[in-house]
Formats: structure tokens, C-alpha cells, sequence
């Protein structure tokens, strides 16, 4: 067995290491809450059955969107993105990044592609090689390009990208719910054993105390714990909130992606409306459950920058491609996908411009003073 498979070997199980230590704090939260503290420790019978309802319901549906933003498979391109095979021989004997980039252009010509790197060429992942859709980065850990990539999550051991990520932020939603929960109904408690542990004596207390026992130290412990993980998720929590009113990736909040008239971090953005609707669908019944309801397919987005330049719009649609600085790129003709332009509404669709350019023009004007007033 040659000594870079063992590598890679070792590198798969330890990358399962925080998902365990996670798995074993979730398991003893589960037994010091309902044995220790609902079955010991609380003698109202009333109060054990409210707490145990409550907690088993944010229990399941924490562990549920956990597990699935886990075991979800990261998107990656469909096979439109990756080159033919004449364009792949004749990109890899080409040694001039001009030629290469003639290659690109000419097989990226039909694709719904919007963005570019910093220098104007086709953003194209050798490791995969195939056309990065908008949105769309190599990860490293899993080797694999990953459709709206936003992070590699270690205590997922998993990629957060368009398959997964309402999952993971409902697993925030529901781990932050479930240790504010948690906190909440043991504060009693713990300040209870908490002022039992500084008396002298176990005499000197009072008759309706709380006796001395081993489940002081899993409520103590437990308090602790759940106070500390619901401090470090709200943080996180509210991030990724603001990231989905903004219609942005974490990658995209430190490196805007760049269209045909520069960078721009709110290329993307379709107002905090549609933005959401955009990651939990349209369906609000589906929103709180870790289904997946993402409008889309992952690989095109609707983007306000095309549909708000009914002037570039109408000279890409012509013979002449559309041109940008430092480089030619012609912009794809294809329609957008039925969720998109549900997205986008009837009066901001982009539809290709000819005689009814006016059309074009003044739906482009609504769009723009519906995203101001949103």
C-alpha cells in the first residue's frame, strides 16, 4: 500500500473526529437531561412531561438537520460544464493561456456563466476540468467542485454548498434553539446545586433543598455546556443570516465575484424577499423542515446585473459579443429556469431584446425601483 494512501486514509478518519466529539457531547446532553435531571432531579410530574415534550421535539429536529447537513452529498457541475473531448486534448497541448482561454470562451459560449475571475478569463478548475458555473469553487477537502460553495465545515466533515445549505442553517437554527432551551429549564437547578456545593454541611440546609447527589455534577456540567455552545452558534447563527438577506457565500463576502462591469458582493442579490426565497423555496410549510426546497439547480442564478443593463443587454443579443476590458466574453443567450424567473416576476424576466427592446427597457426600470423599495 503505497504511503500517500495511508496518508489519505488517516486524513478520512480524522476528519470524522469533530463530528464524533459532537455526536458524544449531543448523546450525554440527551441522558443528563432526561435521566439525570427530568427523572432524578425534578419531582413535579406535570413539569417533567412539559420539559421532556419540548426538549424531545427540538432534540429530533436538531439531530435531524444535523444528519442531513452531514450526509448530503455536495452538488457538483452536471456535464454540460466539463469539456468535450477534441476542446480537452486541444486545451491541454495548448501552452499559451490566450489560446486556452479561446478554447474556454468557445465552449462556455451557450452556457448560463455571468462571472469571471479577477482578469476577465473564464474561471476553469483544472483538477475537475470542467467551466465553473457562477458561484461554483474547487474544495480542497473534498476534492471536488461544489455548486455555491460557501464553506468547508469541519464539524460537519462535509462541504455547505446548494445541496445542504438550508440544512445547515436549520442545524444552527435548531442546535441554538436546543441549548437555549437546555440552559433555560436547568438554571434552577444548577443554581440550586450550585449554592448546595458552597454549604458546609449537609445539615445546615434547608428541608426542601436539593440532596447531595451525582446528578448535581451533569446539570452543573450540563449548564455549562449548553451556555457555551448557544453563545458561540448565535454568533455564527447571525451571520449566516445576514449572508442569505444579502444573497451572499461566505467565499463571495471575501472575494466578490466579478461580472462584465466589475467586482460586485451584491451581484447576486434579489432583495432580502426573494434572496430567502431563493434558499427555502417557495413553499413556507417546507421552510423549518430539513427538506430540501432550494429554488434552482445550482448551476445559474439570476443575476440583477444583467436584467438592470437593458443597454448592454440589447448589444449582447446582437451579432457583436459583448465586451469587456482586457478580453472578449460573450454572455450566454440561454433563458433562465422556471424557478428563477418566478424569482425575478413577469415584469423583470430577461428575455432576449429585437423588437420588443422597449419592453425590455421598462421592465428593467421596474426592477430597479422594486429593489430600491425592498
Amino acid at each position: 500500500m503505497a504511503p500517500s494512501h495511508v496518508l489519505k486514509c488517516c486524513q478520512k478518519v480524522l476528519a470524522w473526529v469533530p463530528v464524533a466529539f459532537i455526536a458524544l457531547v449531543v448523546a450525554w446532553s440527551y441522558y443528563a437531561y432526561v435521566v439525570e435531571l427530568c427523572v432524578f432531579t425534578i419531582s413535579s410530574t406535570a413539569e417533567k412531561v412539559v420539559y421532556l415534550m419540548v426538549f424531545h421535539l427540538s432534540f429530533v429536529m436538531f439531530v435531524w438537520s444535523y444528519w442531513k447537513t452531514i450526509f448530503t452529498y455536495p452538488a457538483s457541475p452536471s456535464n454540460e460544464f466539463c469539456l468535450s473531448k477534441a476542446d480537452k486534448e486541444q486545451y491541454e497541448k495548448e501552452e499559451r493561456p490566450e489560446s486556452q482561454q479561446e478554447i474556454l470562451r468557445r465552449a462556455a459560449k451557450d452556457l448560463p456563466i455571468y462571472t469571471t475571475t479577477a482578469s476577465r478569463a473564464i474561471r476553469y478548475c483544472d483538477r475537475c476540468q470542467l467551466i465553473k458555473p457562477d458561484r461554483c469553487h474547487h474544495c480542497s477537502a473534498c476534492d471536488i467542485c461544489v455548486l455555491k460553495m460557501d464553506h468547508h465545515c469541519p464539524w460537519v466533515n462535509n462541504c455547505v454548498g446548494f445541496s445542504n445549505y438550508k440544512f445547515f442553517l436549520l442545524f444552527l437554527m435548531y442546535s441554538l434553539l436546543y441549548c437555549l432551551f437546555v440552559a433555560a429549564t436547568v438554571l434552577q437547578y444548577f443554581i440550586k446545586f450550585w449554592t448546595l456545593c458552597h454549604r458546609k454541611a449537609a445539615e445546615n440546609c434547608p428541608k426542601n433543598e436539593l440532596q447531595n447527589t451525582h446528578a448535581k455534577f451533569h446539570v452543573l456540567f450540563l449548564f455549562f455546556v449548553a451556555a457555551m455552545f448557544f453563545i458561540s452558534i448565535l454568533s455564527l447563527f447571525s451571520y449566516h443570516c445576514w449572508l442569505v438577506g444579502k444573497n451572499r457565500s461566505t467565499i463571495e463576502t471575501f472575494r466578490a465575484p466579478t461580472f462584465r462591469n466589475g467586482p460586485d458582493k451584491n451581484g447576486f442579490s434579489l432583495g432580502c424577499s426573494k434572496n430567502l426565497r431563493e434558499v427555502f423555496g417557495d413553499e413556507k410549510k417546507y421552510w423549518l423542515l430539513p427538506i430540501f426546497t432550494s429554488l434552482g439547480d445550482g448551476c445559474n442564478f439570476p443575476t440583477r446585473l444583467v436584467i438592470m443593463d437593458p443597454e448592454q443587454l440589447t448589444v449582447s443579443s446582437q451579432n457583436e459579443p459583448a465586451k469587456s476590458s482586457g478580453a472578449n466574453q460573450s454572455f450566454p443567450t440561454r433563458p433562465l429556469s422556471e424557478s428563477q424567473n418566478r424569482l425575478l416576476a413577469s415584469d423583470s424576466q430577461w428575455v432576449e431584446s429585437g423588437p420588443e427592446e422597449e419592453n425590455v427597457k421598462s421592465g428593467a426600470k421596474k426592477h430597479i425601483i422594486s429593489s430600491l423599495e425592498s
